[in-house]
């Protein structure tokens, strides 16, 4: 704005001080001009002078020659010369000066002076006659008066040109009148005309009365009065009647007189004409003045210009800055407040209005601060219209936080509601599983129990979309490991979930729910996008910043690099309820759970094709050890299964339910023996379903197959990871493909009452690893799970408080418990040694456990139940793929002892 302000002031001013400038400088060459005029003039002048002079001495010299060069009178003449001399060398130094600019004019004049002492030396010892050298003289003095001519042809002014004109003339008239002075003295002297005399003497006066027509034509008025006034008096009168009658005696013949004594004829003469001459040489000199002074005050005049229009120009310039200073500063000024303070509002203040609003949700805003612009100019006028702006910009915010309000109060309601019909219609199916024997039934009440599990999840996604805490929290640290088996028993297809989470580490009770709603996002993502016929991992490592590195790793098709990008942003931001939440509602629950407890969440890459979400659990929110709820009553169904393990001691780590045996030793938390890389990925597709698309039972080849003995595998040497480190559901009779986890509870408060975290917690200062296996801390492994740990599912659903609770009393002693304590001396069973396939052959009845049964007879016995075509047809085929994989195992180089069969051996190795 201000350099167009500037150019508009700018470019008129500039046009006027061009215009200023070029008067300025015509002034100063019209200054120029004159004074070259001037210098040319009064050159002229002393040229004038030097010509009076040199005629005179002209006259001298021919008097002198034809007196016949007395001796007496050579005296007198060199002082003449000496007196012409200092007139000549002034005017060279004039003429010198001029030299530069008039050197065609000069040249001349300079090269005829320096010819005059040369003829002065031959007419003084010589013996040239008066009449030859007069007309020497006559030449020189006709080159100097030339330069008269010069002085009108510089002027550039009429006046004078005319006067310069007729100066000239009167100079060439009064040459005419010198030169009869010469000839006719010298006629006299000799009482007679030489030769050429007469005729020059009469060429003399015609040239002379010719000048004096020319300069009464040239000639003003007050010069020709001038001249009238000043050629007049006896003189003048005398010399024309001495001339006449000279002229007159020689054509009589008779020797010249002119009347007076014969002894006085030329002394009279010369000092009557000289008389005339001295009159002409006043004229010229007052007509030389007139040019000079005329030329002087040109130049003057033209310097004064020069000078007032420099001035003006000057002035100008400073009335014009002051001018533009105001006239900017007037407009400069409120533009420039009026862009700062929008500027400030349109960054910041409307901004953080905007954000209050959308906090409080009541969409009462304050009043609106006005632009500091109070002018009643179009800058004011546009102010007041930025206020308005402003004004209905902060009304809009307040409305859209209050219909955000009501959509938000909306789905709290509706979530409140769907919560309540399904924790109703829960502990309606808990209390059909407590009582039902049938396994296929009961069957169908785990699969609707889980699904039951997930509409309350899909309800909370709700409460996040309303920026709604959850309604209870626990106030004790829970397991890690359970909260990742909590987080199971939320999603679909559960068991192609891979389970290598470490024990030792527990979640601050505050932030158990929603770690767990996060992780069941988080996977039920890795699910739907993945293959049926793969698996999905989830791991665990400490860092070295003190929190734990949780990474969710699939083999689906992937996203692209651009799609990546777009999703780490909102999950490293809290995001806003917009349109893309209806289709990523998944990621959107995620950023909101992670940034309300400091988890740090972030997609990337993996190596192997698929997608890694690392989840970054701060140190802040890791508790101390998991306290033990052996002692708390019953949830009524919605205990988790993390937490029904650890009452039950079906954890890892932890006592088996069917009595106390010694655990193991801690070891560390194995390396993982994998790295994190870019992987290629497939084309993008919208992660974070908010209902995925991809759902069923697994595969009839990946069913676990039922086992009448639930042995866990043992250790396989050189894995990344111990067996018991990979939680795999155990085997059961009753245990198909489309078995259901428990679900996370929502329990009654304990006696301690639950804990509840009104503010997030700060993100820590650590950021991701560059791999997923750097640097892990030190983790104590899950032990081996004993031959005790004999946990079902089924069982962490349907238990009832008195499994956990421990009031001190032991169990009960059997006859069996001895040959169950020594059978777990036994570690490898006796074999036969191999089939033809390479199948282990057993000893019949040779790894029976003595006492294992009770032999004392059962008061009574409950007959079997009849056993279903389907059931049986299920047995066959689990017996059938439990034989094709252990002949692939043998086919490739992998034995393994007799035993139940882990059939996560591939992943989690």
């Amino acid at each position: 704005m201000r350099s167009r302000l500037i150019a508009l002031i700018v470019v008129p001013t500039a046009v006027a001080v061009g215009l200023g400038g070029l008067n300025v400088f015509t002034s100063l060459r019209d200054a120029n001009t004159y004074q070259t005029l001037r210098e040319v003039a009064e050159l002229s002048e002393q040229l004038g002078a030097v010509t009076h002079e040199l005629s005179f001495e002209r006259d001298q010299t021919a008097l002198y020659i034809a007196q016949g060069r007395p001796g007496n009178r050579e005296a007198q003449l060199r002082t003449t010369y000496s007196g012409v001399n200092n007139l000549i060398d002034e005017a060279k130094r004039r003429a010198q000066a001029l030299s530069d600019t008039h050197s065609d004019a000069v040249r001349p004049v300079l090269r005829r002076l320096d010819e005059i002492p040369t003829l002065r030396e031959t007419a003084v010892k010589g013996k040239i006659q008066p009449l030859p050298m007069i007309q020497k003289y006559s030449q020189i003095i006709a080159a100097l008066l030339q330069f008269h001519d010069q002085v009108g042809q510089v002027a550039v002014d009429d006046e004078v040109s005319h006067s310069a004109s007729a100066m000239a003339a009167i100079a060439r008239g009064k040459e005419q009148a010198s030169k009869q002075r010469g000839v006719l003295a010298s006629a006299l002297d000799k009482k007679g005309f030489d030769s050429g005399e007469l005729d020059a003497l009469t060429d003399a006066k015609s040239r002379e009365e010719s000048e004096e027509t020319l300069f009464a034509t040239l000639a003003t008025l007050d010069q020709l009065e001038l001249y009238r006034n000043t050629v007049v008096g006896r003189d003048v009168d005398q010399t024309d009647l001495f001339r006449l009658r000279a002229m007159a005696q020689s054509a009589e013949g008779k020797e010249l007189s002119i009347g007076v004594r014969p002894d006085k004829d030329v002394a009279t003469w010369f000092e009557v004409s000289t008389g005339k001459i001295d009159a002409l040489r006043s004229v010229e000199k007052d007509l030389s003045s007139s040019v000079i002074l005329r030329a002087r005050a040109l130049e003057e005049a033209a310097n004064r210009s020069a000078l007032i229009s420099g001035g003006l120009i000057l002035l100008l310039l400073v009335v014009v800055t002051a001018i533009i200073s105001l006239i900017a500063r007037s407009l400069i000024r409120p533009l420039r407040k009026l862009r700062g303070e929008a500027l400030d509002i349109a960054g910041h203040r409307l901004p953080e209005t905007v954000q209050q609003l959308r906090e409080s949700g009541e969409g009462a805003a304050g009043p609106v601060i006005p632009i500091g612009v109070d002018t009643h100019d179009e800058i004011g006028e546009v102010a007041r219209a930025f206020d308005e702006v402003h004004r209905e910009a902060v009304r809009l915010a307040g409305e859209e936080a209050r219909l955000r309000s009501n959509v938000n109060a909306m789905f709290v309601n509706l979530s409140r509601r769907s919560q309540t019909l399904v924790e109703r219609q829960i502990t309606l199916i808990d209390g059909l599983e407590q009582g039902e024997q049938d396994e296929q039934r009961l069957g169908n009440l785990f699969k609707l129990d889980h699904l039951a599990t997930r509409m309350r999840r899909n309800s909370e996604n709700l409460l996040v979309l309303a920026g709604q805490d959850p309604p209870r929290r626990w106030s004790q640290p829970v397991k890690l490991v359970d909260v990742a088996r909590a987080s199971l028993s939320e999603v679909e297809n559960y068991e192609r979930v891979v389970l290598q989470v470490p024990d030792g580490v527990s979640v601050a009770g505050q932030a158990v729910n929603d770690v767990i709603h996060l992780l069941a996002e988080l996977v039920e993502n890795a699910l739907s996008f993945s293959p049926r016929e793969t698996r999905v991992t989830v791991s665990g490592s400490r860092i070295d910043g003190g929190g734990v590195m949780l990474s969710i790793t699939d083999a689906g098709i992937g996203m692209t690099q651009e799609e990546l990008v777009q999703a780490n942003d909102r999950l490293t931001d809290a995001p806003s309820v917009d349109v893309s939440v209806s289709r990523r509602m998944g990621l959107f629950v995620v950023a909101r759970l992670a940034h309300r407890h400091g988890i740090r969440v972030q997609l990337r890459p993996h190596a192997s094709g698929g997608l890694t979400a690392m989840v970054l659990i701060p140190e802040n929110m890791l508790g101390s050890q998991a306290p033990n709820f052996s002692g708390m009553p019953s949830f009524s169904g919605n205990q988790p299964p993390a937490l029904a393990g650890a009452a039950s001691g079906g954890g890892p780590g932890d006592q088996p339910y069917s009595g106390p045996h010694p655990a193991p030793p801690a070891t560390d938390w194995p390396q993982p023996t994998y790295q994190m890389g870019p992987g290629q990925m497939g084309p993008g597709h919208p992660s974070f379903p908010s209902h995925p698309e991809m759902s069923g039972n697994w595969p009839p080849t990946q069913q676990w197959q039922p086992d009448a003995n639930a042995w866990p595998s043992e250790p396989r040497i050189g894995s990344g990871y111990d067996s018991s480190d990979v939680w795999t559901p155990p085997r059961s009779p009753s245990w198909n493909g489309d078995r259901a986890l428990p679900r996370r509870p929502v329990p009654e408060p304990p006696p301690g009452g639950w804990g509840r975290d009104t503010m997030p917690p700060q993100r820590p200062g650590f950021d991701f690893p560059e791999t997923e296996s750097a640097n892990p801390g030190s983790i104590p492994a899950a032990p081996p799970a004993s031959a005790g740990d004999d946990y079902l599912p089924i069982f962490a659903a349907v238990e009832s408080a008195w499994f956990g609770r421990n009031n001190g009393a032991s169990w009960g002693s059997s006859k069996a418990d001895e040959g169950w304590s020594a059978a777990e001396a036994v570690v490898e069973p006796v074999r036969d040694g191999q089939t033809a396939a390479g199948l282990p052959k057993r000893v019949p009845k040779a790894n029976l456990v003595p006492g294992s049964a009770d032999t004392s007879t059962p008061k009574g016995v409950t007959p079997m139940p009849s056993v279903s075509p389907d059931r049986i047809r299920n047995r066959l085929s689990s017996f059938q793929q439990g034989f094709r994989a252990a002949r692939d195992d043998i086919t490739e180089g992998r034995a393994f002892p007799s035993g139940p069969r882990n059939d996560d051996r591939e992943e989690g190795a």
